[in-house]
């Protein structure tokens, strides 16, 4: 019998060569796929909007590094590769509304639509603390309405109900006090916005009012927890901004006032007496010296909370009173004439003690 014949190894060898090949090209597709899917995706949840500048002649690689740098994309490299690919390349000069909940296809799908370029904007920045008239004043200044007609607006109880339609946290009953210097006062979120030159006084005020939405949205949980109503949360944060030197003073500052509070006691905050003196108000001291004064923003003559915010709070602010640091202090004292260090007390005592060695009692 003829002997066997052992098959050559080489075949298969040279087959499992090849499938190791392609499995290490499907491995390294499938990365790089995953990857660029990855990094297409939305940064965040949409709660971040920005008002996007392209600018004249800028080129498509910076408007992606732009993009990036202000965490709108994930990656402006994989970002040009795709529209690359996808023939989004095309974008326009001027303003875009982005939000963080937008893809890198729904944002170069944006601003390739010439009729979402917003032109001749208007930028308006409202640091925290400004009062409404203040703000009021920043947009007379900016477009053809006088302050005293963006405060009329401000004040129109009519219009208020309107807003409050698509704004819940606006309560009109709470709003319809004559007694309110500004019936919005507190309500015009601090930012940096942009609007079209022609802008309405509604439109700027909706503007504003959905800065505030936002912050409400994020914090609604807080709010709708609290016991103290949202209008009442607004005007305690609007005393802990007045209040504070730095953010991070405001939770144990807002502790402070929630346990006069909660002991009866008057919150004899001296920012409220500014805000009661209003006009009046030239100096810092003239709201240590006239705590006399007939005022129901005065928290000196009057119990609890003032009956409204006496300015425009930041997020830091809100989120103190949401989200107070727990204490057992009644009393606190800044040194004014020093490095601003803050000093709380328990008793009245050990306040005034702290009060005469900053050289702080006015006689």
């Amino acid at each position: 019998m003829p002997k066997s014949r052992r098959r050559p190894k080489k075949n298969n060898t040279v087959r499992n060569i090849l499938l190791v090949i392609v499995l290490v090209l499907v491995v390294v597709l499938g990365g790089i796929f995953g990857y660029g899917y990855i990094n297409l995706q939305p940064v965040g949840d949409g709660s971040n909007t920005v008002d996007f500048q392209i600018e004249e002649g800028s080129d498509f690689d910076a408007v992606l590094n732009d993009l990036e740098n202000q965490n709108l994309i994930r990656s402006a490299t994989v970002s040009k590769l795709y529209a690359r690919v996808t023939g989004h390349q095309e974008y326009y000069a001027g303003f875009f509304e982005l939000n963080d909940g937008m893809s890198t296809g729904d944002i170069l799908s944006h601003i390739g639509n010439i009729e979402n370029a917003k032109t001749q904007q208007v930028s308006i920045t409202i640091p925290e603390g400004k009062w409404a008239k203040e703000i009021a004043a920043s947009i007379s200044e900016q477009f053809p309405y006088t302050t005293e007609e963006v405060l009329a607006t401000w004040n129109d109880i009519e219009y208020i109900r309107t807003l409050a339609n698509d704004y819940t946290f606006l309560d009109p009953e709470a709003l319809s006090n004559e007694n309110y210097k500004v019936k919005l006062e507190g309500y015009l979120f601090p930012e940096t916005y942009f609007f079209d030159k022609d802008a309405t006084i509604d439109e700027i005020t909706r503007t504003l009012l959905n800065g505030f939405e936002t912050i409400y949205e994020k914090y609604k949980t807080q709010f709708d927890n609290s016991s103290y109503s949202i209008h009442q949360l607004v005007s305690l944060a609007s005393v802990v901004q007045f209040e504070s030197g730095s953010a991070q003073e405001m939770p144990t500052i807002a502790q402070v006032f929630y346990n006069r509070l909660n002991q009866q006691m008057r919150l004899e905050s001296s920012v409220t007496v500014c805000y009661a003196l209003y006009d009046e108000f030239n100096d810092p001291q003239d709201c240590e010296v006239r705590t006399d004064i007939e005022s129901p923003y005065n928290t000196y003559l009057n119990d609890g909370l003032p009956i409204g915010p006496i300015l425009n709070p930041g997020e830091e602010a809100i989120n103190a009173v949401l989200n107070p640091s727990p204490n057992d202090y009644l009393f606190f004292v800044a040194d004014i004439y020093g490095d601003g260090s803050v000093y709380y007390s328990t008793t009245y005592e050990e306040h005034q003690a702290r009060m005469e060695e900053l050289g702080l009692v006015i006689e």
